[in-house]
């Protein structure tokens, strides 16, 4: 396992026959996207995107880091918030709703479906992890956080 951190953690691996158990060690490598905005960490009141530490809400795409996303809390959140997002034509949401996750009204999420665009929603922290991976695996994935 490796954490956000980028500890790697061992772990091991067996192989049986009949006769005896064999165990081979396997080393976990964090596998990092150079030059792409990952989080590197998140806590009560921030998130933090290469070691920068942001405490207002953030929309996140591997190339881009947009902190001019004015969606300061869940209740306020809109549809003009969501469509600045949907502009930036992701192949899928991850929107964090801070500690507790929350779903946003269907008529706000309706142009999400429209435009074939997938929806993941989540609290924050998961949604950090969660854009990290399809970060990493290539996927052109934007990240909205709110953190309240």
């Amino acid at each position: 396992m490796i954490d956000l951190s980028g500890r790697i953690i061992l772990a091991e691996r067996g192989t049986s026959s009949k006769s005896k158990t064999y165990k081979t060690p396997m080393k976990f490598h964090l596998a990092t996207a150079v030059g792409k905005n990952q989080f590197t960490g998140y806590g009560d009141g921030y998130v933090a995107v290469n070691n920068q530490r942001l405490e207002h809400a953030v929309v996140v795409t591997p190339d881009t880091l947009h902190e001019d996303w004015h969606a300061s809390t869940f209740e306020a959140l809109d549809a003009a918030h969501l469509r600045y997002v949907l502009a930036l034509k992701p192949e899928i949401l991850v929107l964090g709703t801070g500690a507790t996750q929350r779903f946003p009204r269907a008529e706000l999420m309706r142009e999400f479906a429209l435009a074939q665009v997938g929806v993941e929603i989540m609290t924050t922290p998961a949604a950090c992890r969660t854009y990290n991976i399809l970060m990493a695996e290539g996927r052109a994935v934007a990240a909205a956080i709110l953190l309240a």
